[in-house]
């Protein structure tokens, strides 16, 4: 079973710039896709970001197409969330999962969360 522990997360001003780390423990992530997910309050968990097990694909939301950048790397087992033009909709809890099923975006096929990091955009 893998562990995963998020951080990186803080308060910044619209427009500014976050980079979010995920790293695994427990096993080395292998052939897991990874993923990033967000809850904002009274929310449900929405998916972002996911990168294949070798950075070959990446696939994001439309929300932060153009903004986030999904990148890992497999020697470090680290993923990481580089987050660009941040907007106050952007504020949620931010977390990462491990999946098999690489070009899904459903929260059901990830698991392994770790706790989260919080990241706040005040406008």
């Amino acid at each position: 079973q893998v562990q995963l522990v998020e951080s990186g997360g803080g308060s910044v001003q619209a427009g500014g710039s976050l980079r979010l780390s995920c790293v695994a423990s427990g096993r080395t992530l292998g052939t897991d896709a990874m993923g990033w997910f967000r809850q904002a309050p009274g929310k449900e968990r929405e998916f972002v970001a996911v990168i294949s097990w070798n950075g070959s694909g990446r696939y994001y939301s439309a929300s932060v197409k153009g903004r986030f950048t999904i990148s890992r790397d497999n020697s470090k087992n680290t993923v990481y969330l580089e987050m660009n033009s941040l907007k106050p909709e952007d504020t949620a809890l931010y977390y990462c999962g491990a999946t098999a099923m690489y070009g899904s975006t459903r929260r059901t096929d990830f698991g392994s969360w770790g706790q989260g990091t919080q990241v706040t955009v005040s406008s």
